[in-house]
């Protein structure tokens, strides 16, 4: 299957080391794979590739050469510097990886000036739309929330499948991955906690409360959460504030890069939404430079906005999600005053009839403006 990506990560093959990680199962190494067809291909999970890579006896006529996993090395930056450094005629290098390739401990020496990063997400409703312009976007979205992003699933799309997909990918990450990545005596706990943010989507989360449900302590439990987050498994999105540390300390929210796994249905819409956009701003951030932010809002008193899309210097978005309300929250003329020329836009799914009121506030479809809004 086609990715957008694919021209941006090839576009400086010839002058950087292009790492790109994701979620298991996103598509990286299909991808890497579509960059040249005159590559070699190893990953560090199967035995006979470590011993290629061990000899560094890859074929050397190949255009390009793919590493996959190759983070679970031990200094595996400072291995891929030297290879780097002493090709005599340097093939184009790829390195795949299903954790956040900056998450290992031994890393060795630094990359810094050698590489470019990208992240590689599952399929979202406006990269299916663009790719195939005559699919219907609605149709695309109820797929996503049934069958979630995963190329797999996705094109499988059967509820059968799915269940068995999902359960084979969460047992291989924490089993495999998680392990890989730290020394983790407390697989059962890290599946409750999955469960427990599953049900909590949406909303900001206490790690306080986490701790008291699964008998651990605050501390763990950030630890686990953020193993999780190097793992692909959820992201976090954190209150926006001007003062960045005092946005840390405040409660963040988490989503799943999985948006089927969710239970309610106007949690996963919400989630499905915050996808798209982490998904958006990544490739903003990654392909063209950009420094675009994803938070979402909150004043004392319980009102929110679900998200805001910003920039320095340009007009914030703040966003809405609803799946059948066409009246625009009350919310917005909270939060609007904070900012300079913000464009409110309240996201529906099921929606008769778009609007634009007087002071500015959209009502629109949500599986057009997540194809074309933004």
């Amino acid at each position: 299957m086609k990715r957008y990506y694919t021209p941006f990560f090839k576009k400086y093959l010839s002058k950087k080391i292009i790492l790109i990680s994701g979620p298991r199962q996103a598509g990286k190494t299909t991808v890497a794979k579509m960059m040249d067809s005159n590559f070699d291909y190893l990953n560090y999970d199967s035995s006979d590739d470590r011993t290629i890579l061990r000899e560094k006896s890859w074929d050397r006529k190949k255009n390009l050469i793919i590493f996959d996993e190759l983070h679970k090395m031990s200094k595996w930056k400072q291995w891929l510097k030297g290879v780097t450094d002493t090709e005599s005629i340097p093939p184009s290098f790829v390195v795949t990886g299903s954790a956040r390739l900056d998450s290992y401990r031994k890393v060795g020496d630094s990359l810094a000036g050698r590489f470019f990063h990208y992240r590689l997400h599952p399929l979202d409703v406006r990269e299916v739309c663009q790719l195939n312009p005559r699919l219907n976007s609605r149709t695309v979205v109820d797929k996503i929330l049934n069958f979630g992003g995963f190329p797999e699933p996705y094109l499988e799309s059967t509820p059968e499948f799915y269940s068995l997909w999902k359960k084979s990918h969460v047992d291989i990450i924490l089993r495999q991955d998680l392990i890989d990545l730290e020394s983790v005596k407390n697989i059962k706990q890290i599946e409750t906690l999955i469960d427990l943010l599953k049900t909590r989507v949406g909303s900001p989360i206490s790690y306080s409360s986490l701790a008291r449900d699964l008998q651990a302590s605050d501390k763990t439990i950030k630890v686990w959460l953020g193993w999780l987050e190097s793992l692909y498994v959820v992201f976090k999105v954190s209150p926006y504030s001007k003062n960045i540390a005092r946005s840390i300390l405040k409660q963040p929210k988490y989503y799943f890069y999985d948006v089927a796994q969710v239970a309610d249905p106007a949690a996963r819409l919400e989630n499905l939404v915050a996808a798209s956009l982490l998904k958006e701003v990544h490739f903003r951030q990654d392909c063209l430079g950009l420094n675009w932010q994803l938070n979402y809002l909150a004043q004392k008193g319980g009102r929110e906005i679900d998200f805001i899309l910003h920039e320095k210097d340009k007009n914030p978005i703040l966003l809405e999600v609803k799946t059948s309300d066409p009246s625009p929250t009350t919310s917005f003329k909270n939060f609007a005053a904070q900012f300079k020329n913000p464009q409110l836009i309240q996201l529906v799914l099921n929606l008769k009839r778009e609007k634009t009121f007087p002071d500015g506030t959209e009502v629109r479809r949500l599986d057009k403006w997540l194809v074309h809004g933004y």
